[in-house]
């Protein structure tokens, strides 16, 4: 018995699913859990295993088709059956435009009449043209007053389109820039083709190759993804951020301690990121309205940091979801950070992997830039931007030293946290990297 194929549906918030993939052709064999098809969400991608043994009998949903949830997107028959075709869209209906079709209110083009232009002929010329299936407009006549005759008609018909009319220096200008005649219209006496008409073809391909891209990109997948949620967070969030330095000298003797006492292991190397997720999610517990989410008219403050870790693709920014960190030990968060990244990297993120977060962290700490402005993931409250680390002077102990100095910068929605709690949280991160022993207190 034939079986209909299904947009899935991947958390709550999925409501669409861009088929950005077919494994299978109409007519291939196919078995239960078996890779058929590839979903582009815009949270991640994913591979729909087959539902059944079969043959694929139809695709309906082509590549580059966004579809709702629950739309008939293939239909798997047993070998020999023959169900009815799909035509169109069932159980839901395109998101994206549909392009025009005949039938659907869409008037076919009216040809427009085509104005005959009168050329003086005799009246065996015409014949002979049509005989021989000349443009007569395009003969050049001989006779008297330019009149065509039946020798004019023959020469162009076994000699081709006498050669364009045009001016020496037109000539030579053509032969050097190698351009195609009949490209250039002729402006001076009888069509002749001036220095100037050539030079009107050379500025405009001038022009083209100024404003002529060199490479295109599509926009779309994960980049339209990002570029509409981010677009869509700034104009519907009262963002702000505020900057802070910290010394954080302590936080990198810290972490040379904890690598060195942990040398032998491979599975564990503590990163910077690894601490500064640990000393945030500790500074969440205390100051629980930044992690919190706005949802409708509620502030909904979370029991749990569900810690969001912005990962860098080759297509774009994902952000896999630590859960729990607060509860984590350094180790833990070590462990999980690490592997998040890795299945970020691989494209093989579960959709629970990406949703859910209460707080994000952006690291750029591995680029030379000092600071950044982050923009928030809605409907997180904030999201926080970490810098490069940069040995500089400053007073320390009373004493202009060399010291390891980090910007931090956070990013929130005023409409749910005001600047002082925003500011009393960034100082309690920044105390607990300037003394991390402090975060184990």
């Amino acid at each position: 018995m034939a079986v209909n194929v299904t947009m899935p549906k991947w958390g709550l918030t999925m409501k669409e699913g861009k088929i950005s993939k077919w494994f299978k052709s109409e007519g291939d064999s196919i078995e239960k859990g078996e890779p058929f098809f590839e979903v582009e969400t815009e949270k991640i991608t994913n591979v729909v295993e087959a539902t059944a043994n079969g043959v694929v009998f139809q695709i309906v949903v082509t590549v580059g088709t966004a579809v709702p949830v629950g739309t008939i997107v293939a239909i798997i028959a047993e070998p020999g059956e023959q169900p009815e075709r799909i035509e169109g869209i069932q159980t839901g209906e395109l998101v994206e435009e549909e392009a025009a079709a005949p039938g659907r209110g869409v008037s076919a083009p009216v040809d427009k009449p085509v104005e005959k232009k009168f050329v003086p002929s005799s009246p065996a010329a015409r014949r002979l043209a049509k005989e021989l299936g000349v443009d007569i407009t395009l003969v050049e006549g001989s006779g008297p007053d330019g009149r065509i005759t039946e020798a004019d008609v023959r020469r162009f018909h076994e000699e081709g389109p006498p050669a364009p009319k045009m001016t020496p220096l037109a000539a030579e200008m053509i032969r050097q820039e190698g351009l195609d005649v009949a490209d250039i219209e002729g402006t001076g006496e009888s069509g002749k083709i001036t220095k100037e008409d050539v030079q009107r073809i050379l500025d405009s391909k001038k022009r083209e190759a100024i404003t002529r891209p060199v490479k295109s990109i599509p926009f779309s997948g994960m980049r339209k993804s990002i570029a509409e949620n981010m677009h869509a967070s700034l104009q519907n969030t009262a963002q702000l951020t505020m900057f802070t330095e910290v010394d954080v000298t302590e936080m990198i003797r810290f972490r040379d301690i904890a690598r060195e006492a942990y040398k032998g292991d491979e599975t564990v190397k503590i990163s910077y990121n690894d601490i500064i997720i640990l000393a945030t999610s500790r500074a969440l517990k205390q100051h629980p309205m930044m992690n919190s989410t706005l949802v409708g008219d509620e502030i909904l403050l979370s029991d749990a940091v569900h810690m969001g870790i912005a990962v860098a693709l080759p297509e774009g920014l994902i952000v896999p979801v630590l859960r729990d960190a607060d509860k984590k030990s350094l180790l833990d968060i070590a462990g999980e950070a690490r592997k998040l990244a890795r299945k970020a990297r691989e494209g093989s993120l579960e959709v629970d992997e990406v949703t859910g977060g209460t707080f994000t962290i952006s690291n750029m700490s591995m680029f030379q830039v000092d600071g950044v402005t982050p923009i928030l993931k809605p409907p997180e409250t904030g999201i926080l931007g970490i810098g490069r680390v940069k040995e500089k002077p400053t007073v320390y102990n009373g004493e202009i030293a060399i010291r390891s100095m980090m910007f931090l910068s956070l990013t929130f929605d005023h409409r749910v946290v005001d600047g002082v709690p925003a500011a009393e949280f960034v100082e309690t991160v920044g105390r607990y990297l300037e003394n991390p022993y402090l975060i184990m207190t």
